[in-house]
């Protein structure tokens, strides 16, 4: 298991500690101890100059804003804005860009303006524009720390992830991390976007947006099998009122899931009691 912690502004020992109590609570293990995205910021690193030099990407001295936000996952009620384009083919080197402005640069993909074809298991064949959607996206901040997109590009090839299950918010990444596998001669995984989980007033579950969290659910004295069992009753996986992270994943069908959000109700804590 690979832990992201490259957004540094948001990562701290005890959320660490606490994300692999929360893991462990629910039933879920993993092979190995955990590893830290921070771990090979240097290979990262290396490997977006290395685009820089074959004219796949470049340094830019923009504002921070947008450069900061692209640290992080992009969910789907982010705000977006397209990069203009403002520093590409400005400086010939990094060193050009550092020594110009005084301050080390991004560094942004070049992306192509063309429309990518990826494959979902439930969402099937899209077209998608990561250059509509995204332009020229960070890959390193000016502080160094490779961002989200080509982070999970470069762990998964290097883990040898074959399936990347995760929340339908992320369907749009897709986009640029295929252009960034290709362009790194790596091969795409399979992907799998699936609904989420909502509150009662229809957002995603977030620690931002004060979201419940499973260590509420475990304060309030509610047993993960009861978790469980209602999460997969609700995806139409099971119709077992308590059962185990074990049983569940034996009873886990991406034929029969359903393809709607969960939206929890108002009194979820009181629902499971």
């Amino acid at each position: 298991m690979r832990l992201e912690d490259l957004d540094k502004s948001r990562v701290r020992e005890e959320f660490i500690g606490a994300c692999l109590e929360d893991l462990k609570w629910i039933g879920l293990d993993w092979d190995g101890p955990p590893s830290f995205q921070s771990d090979r910021e240097q290979e990262l690193r290396e490997t977006a100059e290395s685009l820089v030099s074959e004219d796949l990407a470049y340094p830019c001295i923009c504002t921070r804003r947008e450069i900061r936000a692209a640290i992080s996952a992009p969910h789907a009620e982010d705000e977006a804005s397209t990069y203009p384009g403002t520093c590409k083919g400005r400086f010939r080197s990094i060193q050009e860009a550092q020594e110009s402005s005084g301050r080390q640069p991004s560094l942004r993909f070049q992306c192509p303006p063309e429309e990518i074809e990826i494959q979902d298991r439930l969402h099937g064949q899209l077209k998608l524009s990561p250059w509509t959607e995204f332009g020229d996206f960070v890959i390193v901040s000016p502080e160094g720390h490779a961002s989200y997109q080509l982070a999970v590009v470069l762990d998964d090839a290097a883990q040898g992830i074959t399936e990347v299950l995760r929340g339908d918010d992320l369907l749009s990444s897709c986009g640029p991390q295929a252009v960034l596998q290709r362009a790194l001669g790596l091969k795409r995984p399979e992907w799998i976007h699936v609904p989420l989980v909502l509150d009662y007033t229809g957002e995603r579950l977030a620690k931002r947006t004060d979201g419940l969290s499973i260590r509420a659910i475990r304060e309030a004295g509610i047993s993960p099998e009861r978790l469980l069992g209602w999460l997969l009753s609700e995806s139409g996986l099971s119709e077992e009122h308590e059962i185990s992270a074990q049983a569940a994943i034996r009873s886990f069908d991406l034929e029969v899931l359903n393809r709607s959000p969960i939206r929890l109700p108002e009194d979820f804590l009181e629902t499971l009691a």
